[in-house]
């Protein structure tokens, strides 16, 4: 059941950070896409009932064990490191704008 879950959760959301409260790395992911004022949303593993099983289930389905991990437009990004290299590469706001996760401002 954890696999279904997790993939609709991902094409449900623009952005969807699978985290865990305590975990510093996905502290650091959540306050980069705030800044950014990126809409997504957070799944902490740590306080979901099934959140172990959907840990295991996204480790089969993207390779990464770890927290956080990021998808972004429906496609796994991986975690804190590569996120934060996509950012730093100017990469990460035109991804974020074409999965619509940034509100268009009018100049």
């Amino acid at each position: 059941m954890a696999l279904p879950k997790a993939k609709e959760i991902v094409s449900a959301n623009p952005v969807v950070v699978f985290s865990k409260s305590y975990c510093p790395y996905c502290v650091s992911v959540k306050q980069l896409l705030q800044k950014l004022d990126a809409s997504f949303k957070a799944i902490e593993l740590d306080n979901e009932s099934d959140g172990s099983e959907i840990q295991s289930a996204l480790a089969e389905w993207t390779g990464q064990r770890t927290v956080p991990n990021v998808f972004i437009g429906g496609k796994h990004i991986g975690g804190c490191d590569t996120t934060t290299a996509l950012h730093q590469e100017g990469k990460l706001i035109p991804l974020l704008n074409q999965a619509g996760a940034i509100a268009k401002t009018s100049a």
